[in-house]
Protein backbone atom coordinates (compact mmCIF):
# COMPACT_ATOMS: atom_id res chain seq x y z
CA UNK A 1 0.00 0.00 0.00
CA UNK A 2 1.68 3.35 -1.03
CA UNK A 3 1.27 6.47 0.91
CA UNK A 4 0.35 9.51 -1.99
CA UNK A 5 1.92 12.66 -0.90
CA UNK A 6 -0.08 16.01 -1.72
CA UNK A 7 1.40 17.88 -4.80
CA UNK A 8 0.94 21.18 -2.37
CA UNK A 9 3.37 19.81 0.09
CA UNK A 10 5.81 18.79 -3.08
CA UNK A 11 5.92 21.94 -4.51
CA UNK A 12 6.51 23.59 -0.99
CA UNK A 13 9.28 20.93 -0.46
CA UNK A 14 10.84 21.76 -4.10
CA UNK A 15 10.54 25.72 -3.46
CA UNK A 16 12.34 25.26 -0.06
CA UNK A 17 15.25 23.15 -1.35
CA UNK A 18 15.26 25.78 -3.86
CA UNK A 19 15.41 28.34 -2.04
CA UNK A 20 18.11 26.97 0.53
CA UNK A 21 21.88 27.44 -1.73
CA UNK A 22 19.86 30.94 -2.64
CA UNK A 23 20.47 31.95 1.03
CA UNK A 24 23.63 30.54 1.11
CA UNK A 25 24.89 32.34 -1.46
CA UNK A 26 23.79 35.47 0.29
CA UNK A 27 24.73 34.87 3.41
CA UNK A 28 28.46 33.98 2.02
CA UNK A 29 28.18 37.91 0.11
CA UNK A 30 27.20 38.68 3.48
CA UNK A 31 30.16 37.66 5.29
CA UNK A 32 32.91 38.63 2.93
CA UNK A 33 31.36 42.00 2.75
CA UNK A 34 31.73 41.89 6.36
CA UNK A 35 35.36 40.71 6.58
CA UNK A 36 36.26 43.68 3.67
CA UNK A 37 34.41 46.29 6.27
CA UNK A 38 36.45 45.09 8.90
CA UNK A 39 39.93 44.59 6.82
CA UNK A 40 40.95 47.67 6.42
CA UNK A 41 40.65 47.79 10.79
CA UNK A 42 42.65 44.93 11.16
CA UNK A 43 45.17 45.30 8.52
CA UNK A 44 46.07 49.19 10.47
CA UNK A 45 45.82 47.08 13.95
CA UNK A 46 48.34 44.21 12.77
CA UNK A 47 50.68 46.54 11.01
CA UNK A 48 50.57 49.66 13.54
CA UNK A 49 50.40 48.01 16.77
CA UNK A 50 51.32 43.94 16.58
CA UNK A 51 53.96 44.30 14.45
CA UNK A 52 56.01 46.48 16.23
CA UNK A 53 54.98 45.59 19.93
CA UNK A 54 56.36 41.97 18.79
CA UNK A 55 59.53 44.05 16.92
CA UNK A 56 60.19 46.04 20.30
CA UNK A 57 60.15 42.51 22.53
CA UNK A 58 62.57 40.90 20.29
CA UNK A 59 64.97 44.33 21.03
CA UNK A 60 64.65 44.29 24.00
CA UNK A 61 66.27 40.78 24.38
CA UNK A 62 69.25 42.54 22.67
CA UNK A 63 72.23 44.67 23.71
CA UNK A 64 74.39 47.22 21.11
CA UNK A 65 77.51 47.40 22.13
CA UNK A 66 80.51 49.62 19.70
CA UNK A 67 82.41 45.91 19.76
CA UNK A 68 80.60 43.30 18.54
CA UNK A 69 77.46 45.05 17.23
CA UNK A 70 73.88 43.26 18.60
CA UNK A 71 74.26 40.37 20.86
CA UNK A 72 71.65 38.42 22.49
CA UNK A 73 71.48 39.92 26.10
CA UNK A 74 68.44 37.73 27.43
CA UNK A 75 66.78 39.26 30.31
CA UNK A 76 69.64 41.28 31.11
CA UNK A 77 67.84 44.48 30.08
CA UNK A 78 64.74 43.99 32.00
CA UNK A 79 67.36 43.15 35.20
CA UNK A 80 69.06 46.69 34.66
CA UNK A 81 65.68 48.53 34.80
CA UNK A 82 65.00 47.52 38.63
CA UNK A 83 68.11 48.56 39.41
CA UNK A 84 68.02 51.55 37.34
CA UNK A 85 67.79 54.67 39.67
CA UNK A 86 66.42 56.81 37.18
CA UNK A 87 63.88 54.36 35.87
CA UNK A 88 62.60 53.88 39.88
CA UNK A 89 62.76 57.49 40.32
CA UNK A 90 60.46 57.90 37.94
CA UNK A 91 58.29 55.31 38.48
CA UNK A 92 57.86 56.37 41.88
CA UNK A 93 57.50 60.01 40.70
CA UNK A 94 54.30 58.40 38.87
CA UNK A 95 52.66 56.49 41.47
CA UNK A 96 52.55 59.67 43.73
CA UNK A 97 51.31 61.65 41.06
CA UNK A 98 48.34 58.74 40.52
CA UNK A 99 47.49 58.83 43.98
CA UNK A 100 47.12 62.40 44.58
CA UNK A 101 46.28 64.14 41.07
CA UNK A 102 43.41 60.91 39.96
CA UNK A 103 41.53 60.92 42.81
CA UNK A 104 41.21 64.92 42.66
CA UNK A 105 40.47 64.63 39.14
CA UNK A 106 37.49 61.95 39.14
CA UNK A 107 35.84 63.82 42.01
CA UNK A 108 35.89 67.34 40.85
CA UNK A 109 34.78 65.13 37.36
CA UNK A 110 32.01 62.98 39.66
CA UNK A 111 30.58 66.50 40.91
CA UNK A 112 30.25 68.51 38.06
CA UNK A 113 28.20 65.29 36.49
CA UNK A 114 26.24 64.97 39.69
CA UNK A 115 25.35 69.08 39.82
CA UNK A 116 24.57 69.07 35.82
CA UNK A 117 22.46 65.91 36.10
CA UNK A 118 20.56 67.24 39.20
CA UNK A 119 18.96 69.91 36.49
CA UNK A 120 18.96 72.85 39.30
CA UNK A 121 21.93 74.05 37.16
CA UNK A 122 21.31 77.22 34.76
CA UNK A 123 22.81 76.64 31.58
CA UNK A 124 23.47 73.14 31.72
CA UNK A 125 24.38 73.17 27.80
CA UNK A 126 26.80 76.03 27.80
CA UNK A 127 28.51 75.00 31.29
CA UNK A 128 28.69 71.12 30.11
CA UNK A 129 30.52 72.70 26.57
CA UNK A 130 32.82 74.89 29.14
CA UNK A 131 34.08 72.61 30.92
CA UNK A 132 34.60 69.64 28.23
CA UNK A 133 36.04 72.66 26.09
CA UNK A 134 39.79 71.88 27.74
CA UNK A 135 39.98 68.41 26.70
CA UNK A 136 39.39 69.69 22.91
CA UNK A 137 42.82 71.58 23.05
CA UNK A 138 45.70 69.73 22.00
CA UNK A 139 48.29 68.60 24.86
CA UNK A 140 50.95 70.55 23.31
CA UNK A 141 49.17 73.78 23.49
CA UNK A 142 47.57 73.43 26.48
CA UNK A 143 51.14 72.44 28.18
CA UNK A 144 53.24 75.91 26.11
CA UNK A 145 49.90 77.82 27.69
CA UNK A 146 50.85 76.63 31.28
CA UNK A 147 54.09 76.84 31.13
CA UNK A 148 53.80 80.54 30.53
CA UNK A 149 51.20 81.34 32.94
CA UNK A 150 53.81 79.22 35.75
CA UNK A 151 56.90 81.80 33.99
CA UNK A 152 58.75 82.94 37.32
CA UNK A 153 59.87 86.24 35.09
CA UNK A 154 57.02 87.25 32.61
CA UNK A 155 54.17 85.03 33.61
CA UNK A 156 50.50 86.33 34.81
CA UNK A 157 50.19 84.75 37.97
CA UNK A 158 53.85 86.01 39.16
CA UNK A 159 53.39 89.29 38.17
CA UNK A 160 49.91 89.48 39.72
CA UNK A 161 51.50 88.22 43.27
CA UNK A 162 53.64 91.65 42.76
CA UNK A 163 51.25 93.39 42.17
CA UNK A 164 49.91 93.21 45.19
CA UNK A 165 53.07 92.93 47.25
CA UNK A 166 53.49 89.57 47.77
CA UNK A 167 56.65 87.00 46.63
CA UNK A 168 55.84 85.01 43.88
CA UNK A 169 55.76 81.26 43.75
CA UNK A 170 58.35 79.53 41.49
CA UNK A 171 55.28 77.12 40.38
CA UNK A 172 58.64 75.15 37.99
CA UNK A 173 60.91 74.52 41.37
CA UNK A 174 61.63 71.47 42.25
CA UNK A 175 59.24 71.30 44.68
CA UNK A 176 56.18 72.65 43.00
CA UNK A 177 56.86 70.86 39.34
CA UNK A 178 55.04 67.94 40.10
CA UNK A 179 52.38 69.87 41.03
CA UNK A 180 52.43 72.30 38.42
CA UNK A 181 51.99 68.82 36.08
CA UNK A 182 48.89 67.67 37.91
CA UNK A 183 47.26 71.10 37.77
CA UNK A 184 47.65 70.84 33.63
CA UNK A 185 46.31 67.20 33.56
CA UNK A 186 43.68 67.62 35.56
CA UNK A 187 42.46 71.19 33.74
CA UNK A 188 42.55 69.17 30.83
CA UNK A 189 40.28 65.86 31.67
CA UNK A 190 38.18 66.60 34.01
CA UNK A 191 35.72 67.75 31.55
CA UNK A 192 36.37 64.02 29.74
CA UNK A 193 35.86 62.26 32.25
CA UNK A 194 32.93 64.40 33.56
CA UNK A 195 31.09 63.44 29.94
CA UNK A 196 31.26 59.78 30.53
CA UNK A 197 30.30 59.98 33.86
CA UNK A 198 26.96 62.38 32.70
CA UNK A 199 26.37 59.95 29.79
CA UNK A 200 26.20 57.32 32.02
CA UNK A 201 23.94 58.87 35.13
CA UNK A 202 21.57 59.84 31.59
CA UNK A 203 21.15 56.35 31.49
CA UNK A 204 19.71 55.39 35.17
CA UNK A 205 15.73 54.87 34.96
CA UNK A 206 14.11 58.29 36.07
CA UNK A 207 11.73 56.01 38.30
CA UNK A 208 14.11 54.96 40.89
CA UNK A 209 14.53 59.12 41.12
CA UNK A 210 11.37 59.76 41.62
CA UNK A 211 10.90 56.18 43.99
CA UNK A 212 13.45 57.82 46.05
CA UNK A 213 12.43 61.27 46.30
CA UNK A 214 8.39 59.97 47.45
CA UNK A 215 10.11 58.55 50.21
CA UNK A 216 11.05 61.27 51.54
CA UNK A 217 15.04 61.37 50.12
CA UNK A 218 17.13 64.57 49.57
CA UNK A 219 19.40 65.02 46.36
CA UNK A 220 22.08 63.77 48.57
CA UNK A 221 20.98 60.95 49.43
CA UNK A 222 19.86 59.80 45.86
CA UNK A 223 23.24 60.76 44.72
CA UNK A 224 24.92 58.59 46.90
CA UNK A 225 22.82 55.72 46.99
CA UNK A 226 21.48 55.42 43.78
CA UNK A 227 23.13 57.63 41.44
CA UNK A 228 26.95 56.65 41.95
CA UNK A 229 26.51 53.33 42.52
CA UNK A 230 24.57 53.32 39.25
CA UNK A 231 27.71 54.85 37.32
CA UNK A 232 30.30 52.62 39.07
CA UNK A 233 30.76 50.58 35.93
CA UNK A 234 31.95 54.39 34.45
CA UNK A 235 34.13 55.48 37.31
CA UNK A 236 36.33 52.57 36.60
CA UNK A 237 36.12 53.17 32.98
CA UNK A 238 37.80 56.78 33.99
CA UNK A 239 40.11 55.00 36.86
CA UNK A 240 41.87 52.37 34.55
CA UNK A 241 42.33 55.45 31.43
CA UNK A 242 43.82 57.63 34.25
CA UNK A 243 46.04 55.10 35.74
CA UNK A 244 46.90 54.43 31.76
CA UNK A 245 47.38 58.17 31.01
CA UNK A 246 49.34 58.66 33.96
CA UNK A 247 52.02 56.40 33.50
CA UNK A 248 52.45 57.44 30.07
CA UNK A 249 52.75 61.20 30.46
CA UNK A 250 54.66 62.38 28.05
CA UNK A 251 53.95 66.23 26.81
CA UNK A 252 54.40 67.87 30.25
CA UNK A 253 57.74 66.85 31.28
CA UNK A 254 59.08 67.47 27.37
CA UNK A 255 58.18 70.91 27.02
CA UNK A 256 58.11 72.30 30.65
CA UNK A 257 61.91 70.83 30.64
CA UNK A 258 63.18 73.88 28.57
CA UNK A 259 61.65 76.32 30.96
CA UNK A 260 63.55 74.28 34.34
CA UNK A 261 66.46 72.49 32.45
CA UNK A 262 67.59 71.95 36.16
CA UNK A 263 64.17 70.26 37.65
CA UNK A 264 62.78 68.32 34.45
CA UNK A 265 65.73 65.21 33.98
CA UNK A 266 65.75 62.74 30.86
CA UNK A 267 64.30 60.31 33.59
CA UNK A 268 61.15 62.74 35.33
CA UNK A 269 58.31 60.24 34.08
CA UNK A 270 58.99 56.87 32.64
CA UNK A 271 57.98 57.33 29.66
CA UNK A 272 60.12 60.62 28.58
CA UNK A 273 62.56 58.57 30.12
CA UNK A 274 62.26 55.67 27.34
CA UNK A 275 62.36 58.26 24.45
CA UNK A 276 65.21 59.76 25.64
CA UNK A 277 66.86 56.51 25.60
CA UNK A 278 65.71 55.33 22.10
CA UNK A 279 66.09 59.10 20.57
CA UNK A 280 68.76 61.16 22.75
CA UNK A 281 70.60 57.95 23.90
CA UNK A 282 70.62 55.62 20.80
CA UNK A 283 69.64 53.10 23.32
CA UNK A 284 67.23 51.10 21.18
CA UNK A 285 67.18 48.01 23.49
CA UNK A 286 67.00 49.25 26.71
CA UNK A 287 64.13 51.45 25.34
CA UNK A 288 62.31 48.54 24.33
CA UNK A 289 62.56 46.68 27.83
CA UNK A 290 61.78 50.09 29.55
CA UNK A 291 58.53 50.18 27.46
CA UNK A 292 57.90 47.03 27.87
CA UNK A 293 58.03 47.24 31.85
CA UNK A 294 56.05 49.67 32.12
CA UNK A 295 53.09 47.99 30.11
CA UNK A 296 53.67 45.51 32.73
CA UNK A 297 53.24 48.21 35.68
CA UNK A 298 50.16 49.41 33.91
CA UNK A 299 48.22 46.34 33.06
CA UNK A 300 48.75 44.73 36.90
CA UNK A 301 47.77 48.46 38.79
CA UNK A 302 44.80 48.43 36.23
CA UNK A 303 43.95 44.59 37.00
CA UNK A 304 44.71 45.53 41.32
CA UNK A 305 41.85 48.18 41.08
CA UNK A 306 39.57 46.25 38.95
CA UNK A 307 39.92 43.16 41.00
CA UNK A 308 39.31 45.14 44.45
CA UNK A 309 36.24 46.88 42.77
CA UNK A 310 34.94 43.35 42.19
CA UNK A 311 35.62 42.02 44.85
CA UNK A 312 34.14 45.17 46.53
CA UNK A 313 30.44 44.56 44.46
CA UNK A 314 30.71 41.05 45.51
CA UNK A 315 31.13 41.99 49.29
CA UNK A 316 28.10 44.02 48.57
CA UNK A 317 25.70 41.51 46.64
Amino acid sequence: MTQSVAPGRVRTREHTEKQRPRRNANQRRLNIAAYLFVAPFMIVFIVMLLLPLFYSGYLSLFTTQLIGGQTFAGFANYVRAFTDPDFLAGVGRMALFLVIQVPIMLALSLFFALALDSGRVRGSVALRLLIFLPFAVPGVVATLMWGYLYGNDFGPIAQLFRAVGLGAPDLLSDQNMLGSMMNIVTWAFVGYNMIIMYAALRSIPTELFEAAEIDGASQWRVAWSIKIPGIRPAIILTVIFSIIGTFQLFNEPSLLHALAPNVIDNGYTPNYYAYNLAFTNQDVNYAAAIAFLLGLVIAVVSYVVQLSTQRKEARND
